[in-house]
């Protein structure tokens, strides 16, 4: 049975995608519209009346950057996912920090340049607000060419798919270089997104 994920096509099923194409398993994306989302089918799959909703068989997921954890783990142990506990570790702490530390600060930015929010002053204010969080990430990446060992990890996805908001909703990310060589290290990859009928 394929995976699916269900939402709006920009939202954060993306990174979901993202992430199934890099562990080469097919995921299915169903196109929910926002309006859509506080019906009692979709609430069923995420409570939250929010994107994304994810179902794997009989598991049922919300929370994007979990929902990531969970392919990488179960798909891609060894190569997504690390081995060890101490990795493991490294891998939350990571993807937590993304979602503590910077997207919340970041996303008003995108939207404002979606035409979704007219909140610039929000946005600015973000976009003052995270850098010392980016500087963190930049320090780090100053030594280290990935975020968990020495390859491309789930680590990487979750934070490259938050960070990238700030990127694409056009935040000054000047002050760190090495987050930006990073991203595009990130970014740029060959995207695997295996078709739900391969």
């Amino acid at each position: 049975m394929t995976m699916k994920v269900l939402g709006p096509a920009m939202s954060r099923i993306g990174r979901i995608t993202w992430c199934a194409g890099e562990a080469g398993v097919p995921c299915e994306m169903v196109d929910i519209p926002w309006n859509e989302l506080k019906e009692a089918s979709f609430l069923a799959i995420n409570p939250n009346g929010k994107s994304p909703g994810f179902v794997d068989g009989d598991l049922k997921l919300f929370e994007s950057l979990a929902i990531n954890l969970y392919i990488a783990k179960k798909y891609a142990t060894g190569e997504l996912y690390p081995t060890n506990i101490e990795d493991e570790a490294r891998v939350f702490q990571w993807t937590l920090w993304a979602a503590s530390e910077v997207e919340h600060l970041v996303i008003t930015s995108l939207l404002v340049k979606l035409g979704i929010s007219k909140d610039v002053d929000g946005a600015k204010a973000g976009a003052e607000r995270v850098k010392p969080a980016l500087k963190v990430l930049d320090g780090y990446l100053k030594d280290h060419e990935w975020l968990v060992g020495k390859k491309f990890s789930v680590a990487d996805l979750n934070v490259a798919s938050v960070v990238a908001i700030a990127h694409y909703g056009d935040v000054d990310l000047s002050y760190a270089p090495n987050v930006k060589a990073w991203l595009n290290r990130c970014i740029s990859r060959p995207k695997r997104n295996p078709a739900a009928h391969d």
